[in-house]
């Protein structure tokens, strides 16, 4: 039998490492916002979103990236998460930046493979679909073969 314990922690590191480098970038890009760093604000101007709306987008996007970080609150934080990213992809499509919509797609596909290796049962229910289509077979071939016999 193979040893996978190697396997188990590289998995593991690497995981480690895509589910920080969003939550860190989220996070950095919330404190610029929060301290109203000119050319952050000058760029959410552009989008539509000024003063109460970039506070309010500042504020989605740190507690989406503390919830993303925060272990126990993952699976949460990781849908929290699609839905500001998928919001920030959207923004820079609606706008004809289809270049700037590469970073926030990256950021996404980062936590997404960064949370399946560190967290494999998240894909479960292709496991039980898979599983139960695989049990629905054995049991049509059972009841042919004793039709059969």
């Amino acid at each position: 039998m193979a040893n996978t314990s190697g396997n188990t922690r590289a998995r593991s590191v690497i995981g480690t490492i895509l589910i920080g480098l969003p939550g860190l970038a989220l996070g950095v890009s919330a404190i610029l916002k929060f301290a109203g760093v000119p050319g952050v604000v000058h760029q959410m101007a552009q989008s539509g979103f000024a003063d109460g709306k970039l506070m309010l987008v500042a504020s989605l996007e740190i507690l989406s990236s503390l919830l993303f970080l925060f272990p126990r609150m993952r699976s949460f934080g990781l849908l929290f998460l699609s839905s500001f990213l998928g919001g920030a992809i959207c923004v820079h499509v609606q706008m004809g930046e289809f270049p700037k919509a590469l970073g926030p797609a990256m950021l996404l596909t980062f936590a997404w493979a960064g949370t399946w290796l560190r967290h494999p049962e998240m894909l479960w229910s292709f496991t039980k679909q898979v599983a139960a289509r695989n049990l629905d077979t054995e049991r049509r071939e059972a009841r042919l073969a004793s039709r059969e016999a």
